[in-house]
């Protein structure tokens, strides 16, 4: 088995390590993955590196063996079909910028059995930049709402700075079974992926990562179901979802992943109802842009039997100063 050395191509020029290798090794494992950086076997110019080492165009990769060993694969031209989606998704753009609504069931990243993802379709959203725009931060497949992309790689790292840093301000609207106790207030339960007799998923752990939830109840109807938002002061995978059935005891609707049966509502099917609602992020040219974003259509109907509110989003806009 071959010891390959890959160039970084303009397109993925500012990607952490771990999404360059998820989008160019769709079948390795996160855990495969931190085993060859842990053992050094994956390497950045000839240096260890780590799962969020930031790769620019020209550096070499060295990618040992891979357990399935497929061949690195290439971005897919967008149909016309495609690119129409990605236009009509498109809340905001600019130089540095582009913002999307992206729809309940859209992968961002290919993976397992994916093989019509959002990351790759960007040449569509090329516009007139010199490369395709960069994924900034991910959502779900069934999360739907706010998502940015980065249109050169100054800008993709900026952004992504203000996520880790917790300067991007996240707003997710969820429709919650059952009534939240108390209203409104935090969440701060540490999260780990932790085994489960349907496989490792997310969930409480002492030892895990700070997972940090503000929330507020919007609206409740008949104790049956909420209305929530929900501000997450971190990243961790499916925080969300985790705290709003593990620690609030009220699953997010649609969501049999951590909420099981009672998460389910047959009239209403079975899709997520999580929207990221808003954003404010600095902009990397000084600033700050807010963006907002419609929710779903299947939210949309479930906002209609409960009787929600659904105000129309504020219009996106870059304050300059």
């Amino acid at each position: 088995m071959t010891v390959l050395t890959i160039p970084v191509k303009s397109g993925d020029a500012g990607a952490r390590l771990d999404r360059w290798f998820r989008r160019h090794y769709p079948t390795l494992t996160q855990g495969a993955l931190q085993k060859m950086l842990r053992s050094g076997q994956i390497r950045v110019d000839g240096k260890r590196a780590e799962a969020a080492t930031r790769v620019d165009e020209g550096m070499e990769i060295r990618v040992p063996p891979m357990p399935t060993a497929p061949a690195p694969i290439a971005v897919r031209e967008p149909s016309a079909d495609d690119a129409a989606e990605l236009l009509a998704m498109v809340l905001y753009r600019d130089a540095h910028v582009i913002v999307l609504n992206k729809p309940h069931g859209l992968a961002v990243q290919g993976g397992p059995g994916i093989t019509r993802h959002l990351d790759g379709m960007l040449d569509a959203l090329q516009f007139d930049a010199d490369d395709r725009p960069r994924l900034v931060h991910r959502l779900d497949r069934d999360t739907s709402g706010v998502l940015v992309l980065g249109r050169t790689a100054a800008a993709t790292a900026a952004l992504a700075a203000s996520f880790r840093t917790r300067d991007a301000k996240k707003t997710y609207w969820a429709i919650v079974v059952g009534e939240p106790d108390p209203a409104g207030g935090r969440v701060d339960m540490p999260l780990a992926r932790v085994p489960g007799p349907r496989g490792e998923r997310t969930g409480f752990a002492p030892e895990g990562q700070r997972a940090i939830t503000d929330y507020d109840t919007l609206e409740v109807v008949n104790r049956r179901a909420a209305l929530m938002e929900l501000r997450p002061l971190t990243g961790r995978t499916h925080q969300l979802r985790v705290h709003a059935a593990d620690a609030l005891r009220c699953p997010i609707l649609g969501d049999g992943k951590y909420g099981g049966e009672r998460a389910q509502m047959e009239e209403l099917g079975r899709e997520l109802h999580l929207h990221a609602r808003a954003l404010a992020i600095p902009h990397p040219a000084g600033g700050t842009l807010e963006v907002a974003a419609a929710i779903a259509p299947h939210m949309e109907v479930t906002f209609r039997y409960f009787g929600f509110a659904n105000p129309k989003p504020a219009k996106s806009r870059w304050l300059r100063g």
